[in-house]
């Protein structure tokens, strides 16, 4: 997103404010100049509207751009370096960019203009509505509760980021840990442990930390809703998803419709799954699977159920530089540019080393700092097929970042065609990289080695259509209890796992207090709320793309293709990808794929599982 939340130091803080002071006087002075070449029209034919819309989206423009790429540096650091001072830092700076961002200004001048929306080009209108809903984030109509907003998230992440987790805390608990860890290992030890106990131990640690950031989310809640109510939004999750031109009903209808048709393969899995983890621990079947029987936290994916598919022993071994590279080399095949030298001196792409005090924020993301150039990756990678899978995911993000840069996509619409797109492209390398061909022709797997297609298969449902459960069900409707329904604190625990129980078929291993807060542990309902929406609907997207790209372009199977080395597949996406937002994503993706938004695709990438997974459950109780 251009309108980023901001970061700057206390010096930056006073820079910042006198120039969201002096806005006011910049735009009414506006001069007659284009937002942007893409903006214009034939000379002569502009309205006396048009004109002035684009000399005050040229103004907001010339004012927001520089502000926002120092605000990205300084979160930069902040999210790599997490201390005291770059928290503070990061909340002065948050407080100068509201102001900017969210002026009085901006507010009623965008209002008055989308008033005479007829008047306008559709480039330029679809500006003035991401101004709009920028502002709506930070309304300068409000500022004390904008600024305790920015506190609050400030304080939260840091809290989040800088979180130590304890294995084995020391005798006397208020002395510290004994055995501090570090997410990677906790997930390692999720997936790799065959002790129960010990597995039990290592979930209840991931979890610690949600009864800590519990108050804040809940004061978060009521400010965010605060905010989202001043230009008449009924809740912040209603902001959030206004940035697809939907409803909260719309949206939701879209999550459950796909949650519908995805039930029956679910069920398949999840029956299948259960009976599996039960004979590997030696345990009864459940009808609900224990959390601490699966790979993954929060049970967003169950990983490691199909032997014949792990690929991480391919891996062991491998350089982290190695793994990020073939990344690179995998767009480069398709025609995309080699990344900027600047990517490589500047992204923090591995683990801290041991034994020094630095942490950063633990969750892989894509940055695009300037909006321009400078392109950033932050992750953790290490030797295994997660972190390979990571590495094309994340630089999906950098190369639609690079490919919308030009001055044909105006600043305020240098994003995805929705939030949704930006993910599915993402993903849809993340798909690509776990191809067989694939990972033959880069040398991953040794030909004649190639896994059982069918294993394959279900390690890749194991993933995507578990995924949605967790995505589409449990996530997208706790958060908008949260908001849309202001969900009583003291009943978030209960309807976390009511959720977790209905969509994803999980338990927790013991009944779980009501002061904690398991769903709080999920950094995106800290850093990117009432947006989780986004991961589902990309998850859709992600299989229409793959569908059109196997079946009409490569003419092969969906199951076992290679992109790597098209240009006519490179072609394909760079036309989307350079785009950014400056069409309707509903039209950007029937051109690109000839139909809505559905889960067709998904559901024909899968359909060979559904008489496997019957005769791997027959005689079984499926029952949940």
């Amino acid at each position: 997103m251009p309108l980023m939340r901001p970061l700057t130091s206390p010096r930056r803080l006073a820079v910042a404010s006198l120039v969201a002071a002096a806005l006011t006087a910049a735009l009414l002075a506006a001069p007659g100049r284009a937002a942007s070449k893409a903006a214009a029209k034939p000379a002569g034919k502009k309205t006396a509207v048009e004109k002035d819309a684009e000399a005050f989206l040229a103004s907001v423009t010339s004012l927001i751009w520089p502000v926002s790429t120092t605000t990205a540096n300084v979160d930069w650091v902040a999210a790599t370096d997490v201390t005291p001072e770059h928290t503070g830092e990061r909340t002065g700076a948050d407080k100068a960019y509201a102001a900017l961002v969210g002026s009085k200004v901006i507010i009623e001048k965008a209002k008055a203009f989308l008033a005479k929306e007829k008047q306008l080009d559709d480039l330029t209108a679809r500006q003035l509505h991401k101004l709009l809903l920028a502002a709506a984030e930070t309304p300068g109509t409000i500022p004390a509760v904008v600024a305790k907003r920015v506190e609050a998230e400030s304080r939260l992440a840091a809290t989040l980021d800088g979180y130590t987790f304890c294995l084995q805390p020391k005798a006397n608990v208020a002395a510290g840990c004994a055995r501090p860890t570090t997410a990677n290992e906790i997930d390692n030890l999720l997936k790799k442990s065959r002790d129960v106990n010990e597995r039990q131990r290592v979930w209840a640690a991931s979890k610690e930390v949600g009864k800590v950031l519990k108050p804040g989310l809940v004061e978060l809640v009521a400010l965010r809703n605060q905010v989202a109510r001043e230009l008449g939004y009924k809740s912040y999750f209603a902001l959030k998803v206004a940035d697809y031109d939907m409803s909260v009903d719309e949206m939701m209808k879209v999550l459950d419709d796909a949650i519908a048709t995805t039930k029956p393969l679910f069920d398949g899995l999840h029956c299948w799954a259960k009976n599996t983890l039960a004979a590997r621990y030696k345990k009864p079947a459940p009808k609900l699977m224990p959390a601490h029987w699966i790979g993954n936290r929060w049970a967003q994916y169950w990983p490691t159920l199909v032997e014949e598919a792990n690929l991480d022993p391919l891996f062991k071994g491998t350089p982290p530089e190695r793994i990020v590279k073939s990344a690179e080399n995998f767009y480069v095949s398709l025609g995309f540019p080699r990344l900027p030298a600047s990517f490589w001196e500047k992204s923090d792409l591995y683990p801290v080393p041991p034994g020094l005090p630095r942490k950063k924020n633990a969750h892989a993301s894509a940055w695009h700092i300037d909006h321009a150039e400078d392109v950033r990756s932050l992750m953790s990678v290490e030797d295994n097929e997660q972190w390979f899978s990571t590495a094309h995911h994340e630089l999906g993000h950098i190369y639609y970042y690079i490919s919308y840069s030009t001055p044909e996509v105006p600043f305020l619409l240098r994003e995805g065609a929705n939030r949704a797109f930006h993910e599915g492209i993402g993903d849809l390398a993340r798909l690509a990289s776990e191809q067989t061909p694939y990972l033959v022709q880069v040398g991953v797997m040794p030909a004649g080695k190639e896994p059982d297609p069918k294993g394959t298969l279900l390690n890749s449902a194991l993933q995507s259509v578990v995924f949605m459960a967790f995505s589409a069900g449990t996530m997208s409707h706790f958060e908008k209890d949260l908001y849309e329904n202001e969900l009583p604190a003291a009943e978030w625990q209960k309807r976390w796992w009511d959720y977790v129980g209905q969509f994803q078929g999980v338990i927790a291993p013991v009944p779980r207090g009501d002061d904690m807060c398991d769903g709080c542990t999920k950094t995106h309902l800290i850093d990117d709320p009432a947006s989780y929406y986004d991961y589902a609907l990309a998850t859709l997207i992600k299989f229409q793309l793959h569908d059109h790209i196997c079946t009409k372009i490569l003419k092969q199977d969906v199951r076992a293709c290679n992109y790597a080395g098209s240009k006519e597949v490179g072609t394909f996406l760079k036309g989307i990808l350079s785009k950014g937002a400056t069409r309707d994503w509903r039209a950007v993706m029937k051109d690109a794929t000839g139909e809505a938004i559905s889960p067709r695709a998904m559901m024909a990438f899968y359909a060979p599982l559904v008489e496997d997974l019957a005769k791997r459950n027959a005689g079984k109780d499926c029952t949940r």
